[in-house]
């Protein structure tokens, strides 16, 4: 009795069992991952295209995954539109993930699109305020809009986040320089220095303090 009751339990659990646990493959999860091996070995002979083809063919738009991928190609393929539109579906479906928007930001870069470039950095500011790069690169569009007062707010947090990053103290300078707060400036340009010895920008601008 005791032997019939193992044999039934174990035909039970080979029907129930999951594929993956019987040593089987699921024919759609092997057709994406054999396109996106393919993908990979197109764009290492730099074939975008070529490689964003072999991810559309999977037809799948609600794949965070290939929308993600299919973003990285477009840009790299130049196509800059296509790439930004494939970056905002995969934030669509993770709405929670920076990934998609740091993404977006490598195509609107590339066309110099600062405004709308703005607009994302501030997303991923909402989404992680602690993020050293965003405040940085975001302090630096202001920079050159000659905003000092709003530069000075997103790089003081960046240097806040990493208080000897060569770039936010060289531009936490610059703008202090500029809003007239040369006693800041200099000490900042002084660690600079200790950074990356003679440095020429900040011997420029301890030049224009001293």
């Amino acid at each position: 009795m005791y032997l019939t009751r193992l044999i039934f339990i174990a035909l039970v659990l080979s029907v129930i069992v999951s594929p993956y646990v019987r040593g089987g493959v699921d024919p759609a999860q092997q057709k994406m991952r054999s396109a996106f091996e393919r993908s990979y070995a197109l764009e290492k002979e730099k074939r975008y295209t070529e490689a964003m083809n072999a991810l559309q063919t999977l037809n799948q738009p609600n794949e965070y995954p290939v929308n993600l991928r299919l973003g990285w190609l477009a840009h790299h393929a130049g196509q800059y539109a296509q790439s930004v539109g494939y970056y905002k579906a995969a934030q669509k479906l993770q709405p929670k993930a920076a990934e998609p928007l740091w993404g977006i930001l490598l195509p609107l870069n590339a066309q110099e699109n600062w405004i709308e470039a703005e607009k994302v950095y501030l997303s991923i500011l909402a989404l992680d305020p602690k993020s050293s790069s965003a405040n940085y690169h975001l302090g630096l569009i202001y920079y050159y809009r000659e905003d000092y007062a709003q530069a000075k707010k997103y790089l003081d947090a960046s240097l806040e986040l990493s208080p000897f990053d060569y770039y936010s103290m060289l531009m936490s300078a610059w703008t202090r320089l500029f809003l007239g707060q040369t006693d800041d400036a200099a000490r900042l340009f002084d660690r600079v220095l200790l950074n990356t010895p003679g440095d020429q920008s900040a011997q420029e601008g301890l030049a224009r303090i001293r």
